[in-house]
């Protein structure tokens, strides 16, 4: 049987997903990538029709192929016969969970994965947090956490983790400077500065909810809060932090630290618009796959063992990478780090 990852869905994470693993298919070993389309518009039939261009094969519900042939785009298969010959899934809508009962009822596909918001859709999964938690053949539905949970996992993983995995966190906060909305979405622009609420007792926001719940999958119980607002801009997310150890640390070791993480990237820039500009002249279409990028000059220690800072969330390349590990993970295990090495030039040091 080919080796086929189906994605779901081609809006901002599914469409340069399915481009990142068509354009890397040999390296990553696949036979063929494959992508649905819901609904057929006349204003996506250039992003479709350049996909299937690069090889990603187009399947869409059957009483919706004529629809798609009256816009002059050729499907290759329906929804269904995308899964039955998926060997990994790959959801990307925002309603992984209402899909979920589908997926269960499926014996062909090795794995399962939603993104982002789908709480309760399988085990949370971000690459270098825990790869360790993974069960392969038990673990077979996967949550791809958020790009801004990732952030903060990368930086609670870099910044309060011994390589062994002893954990010196004590407290960490995060405020989330969220943008409005991607540079590709006409909807959702805020148009000042919008405060959101706290859903959560414990955590505030699901993103430290999240993030406290992936590293729960290693054992750990963080003490993690964060509050999240949204800014009048298309650029990328912000994230300030704090976070308090139980050890000292000094703002040299804590900058070294994250210099010699490969998950983070630091950069002397300090507009979203300069470190957004880099992705777009450097990145896979607009998009570095770094964990974080941290402006270096923002980081200082307070009373000797609080890390203080901004970072910048890297526009959802991020959950890309995830994605795409979790897929090479699901199709075996013993290879994928190998395997996903394909995509490491668009990682930075610095940016």
């Amino acid at each position: 049987m080919p080796t086929t990852v189906h994605v779901v869905g081609t809006g901002t994470i599914g469409e340069p997903l399915t481009g990142l693993l068509v354009d890397n298919k040999e390296a990553l070993g696949l036979d063929e990538v494959t992508f649905m389309k819901r609904t057929p518009l006349l204003t996506d039939r250039s992003k479709v029709t350049d996909l299937q261009r690069r090889g990603a094969k187009l399947a869409v519900l059957p009483e919706r192929r004529n629809a798609f042939a009256e816009l002059g785009i050729t499907a290759d298969m329906t929804d269904e016969e995308g899964l039955d010959r998926a060997t990994v899934v790959i959801d990307c809508t925002p309603v992984g969970n209402n899909h979920k009962e589908r997926y269960e009822a499926l014996d062909g596909p090795l794995g399962f994965m939603a993104q982002g918001s789908e709480y309760g859709f399988g085990k949370m999964y971000a690459r270098g947090i825990n790869d360790e938690s993974l069960v392969h053949g038990e673990d077979r539905f996967l949550h791809i956490v958020s790009c801004n949970t990732h952030n903060m996992s990368a930086l609670i993983k870099t910044l309060a983790f011994d390589e062994d995995g002893t954990n010196h966190l004590v407290d960490g906060r995060f405020n989330l400077l969220r943008r409005a909305n991607d540079i590709s979405q006409d909807g959702s622009f805020v148009p000042s500065p919008t405060v959101g609420p706290h859903g959560d007792e414990d955590h505030g926001t699901h993103h430290a909810r999240d993030a406290h719940d992936l590293f729960a999958t290693l054992g750990h119980d963080l003490n993690i809060f964060s509050s999240a607002m949204k800014l009048p801009t298309q650029y990328m997310h912000a994230v300030w932090f704090s976070l308090t150890l139980d050890r000292d640390i000094t703002r040299d070791e804590a900058v070294d630290l994250l210099k010699a993480n490969r998950r983070i990237a630091v950069t002397y820039k300090r507009s979203a618009n300069s470190v957004f500009s880099f992705g777009r002249d450097h990145g896979y279409f607009g998009r570095i796959l770094n964990q974080a990028i941290v402006p270096i000059e923002t980081v200082t220690v307070r009373n000797g063992n609080e890390v203080i800072g901004f970072c910048f969330t890297s526009q959802d390349g991020n959950s890309l990478l995830s994605s795409i590990a979790a897929s090479m993970w699901m199709i075996d295990p013993d290879s994928y780090t190998h395997r996903i090495e394909a995509v490491k030039r668009y990682f930075f040091p610095e940016v």
